[in-house]
């Protein structure tokens, strides 16, 4: 299987919650460790503004390019500037091929993406461009796939792309998430909100209870899987209580029923605050290991 990374995924945020350097520490650890050979690395390209209008309008893009402060881009909570701009076109990149790998090697890992705040027409929430609405268009456009599903499992409610794909028949999402926090919510197709403080056992005995069934159902043939590692109990930003454990158990318990299905799962490492930096890195270590564990080592 390929891992998809750039090192221009480390631009300067300025002082911010964001660990923006996690992605350099994801890659660096993978090769310290020798879990992943270089060979396996693949650098992603920008989305070209054709993708991106698959997705996002063209009044919201003319912003972006512009780095105009407007009310569209104001709720992004980062700085607007033309290299932070450059690294989410990348990272958007960056989810599209690892869609595409997965089509054609069973399973993909993107060191990054996962920014599932942004809407069509505006950001929010440290999001500037929806990479995992990229990566299902993009496969829907080239005529790769009809049917794809969406699995979120960030502490926070994938609530740009439950909008986006609101009303299409041709992709599920799915999202189980902090209730009593932002984003503002929108209705995903199925939504487990969650009290605080819960626990890894019962967070994995809801995903055993619905992802099976809904995937039997819906019968995506691609699953875009949002791999956030912000539902950990010390997280900055959150009140769930998963353990580095549990959310091993979480990744490598999705891979298993995907492959299990032989439905084509591409990961995204979304969010993750934990007080320390070294705690999220290694949860998404995890994350490509057990995805190397349960699809085969590269």
């Amino acid at each position: 299987m390929k891992f998809v990374y750039s090192p221009a995924y480390l631009v300067n945020l300025g002082p911010h919650v964001f660990p923006i350097a996690k992605y350099r520490m994801i890659y660096e650890r993978l090769r310290q460790q020798e879990l992943v050979p270089e060979a396996a690395f693949e650098s992603p390209q920008p989305a070209t503004r054709e993708q991106l209008l698959r997705v996002h309008t063209p009044e919201y893009l003319a912003d972006l390019e512009q780095l105009r402060f407007t009310e569209r881009t104001a709720y992004s909570e980062l700085p607007l500037t033309h290299e932070v701009v450059a690294m989410f076109r990348l990272a958007a990149g960056g989810t599209i091929r690892a869609a595409a790998l997965a089509l054609e090697e069973g399973a993909a890992v993107h060191i990054g993406g996962g920014f599932h705040h942004a809407f069509a027409d505006k950001a929010e929430g440290f999001c500037y461009i929806n990479d995992l609405a990229l990566g299902v268009r993009e496969c829907q456009a080239l005529g790769r796939i009809k049917r794809a599903m969406v699995i979120d499992c960030d502490l926070h409610q994938g609530n740009g792309t439950a909008r986006i794909f609101a009303g299409d028949e041709a992709v599920f999402t799915f999202s189980i998430h902090q209730d009593d926090l932002y984003p503002v919510k929108q209705q995903s197709d199925l939504d487990i909100a969650l009290p605080n403080h819960v626990q890894d056992d019962e967070y994995l005995g809801l995903l055993r209870t619905h992802i099976p069934r809904t995937l039997d159902e819906f019968r995506p043939e691609l699953i875009l899987y949002q791999a956030g590692a912000d539902p950990y109990r010390d997280d900055q930003l959150g009140d769930l209580s998963l353990t580095i454990a549990g959310l091993r158990r979480r990744d490598e318990l999705i891979f298993t029923l995907a492959k299990a299905r032989n439905i084509p799962l591409a990961v995204t490492l979304g969010g993750g605050y934990a007080y320390n930096t070294d705690d999220t890195v290694a949860i998404h270590v995890n994350t490509c290991s057990a995805a190397m564990q349960v699809w085969g080592s590269p």
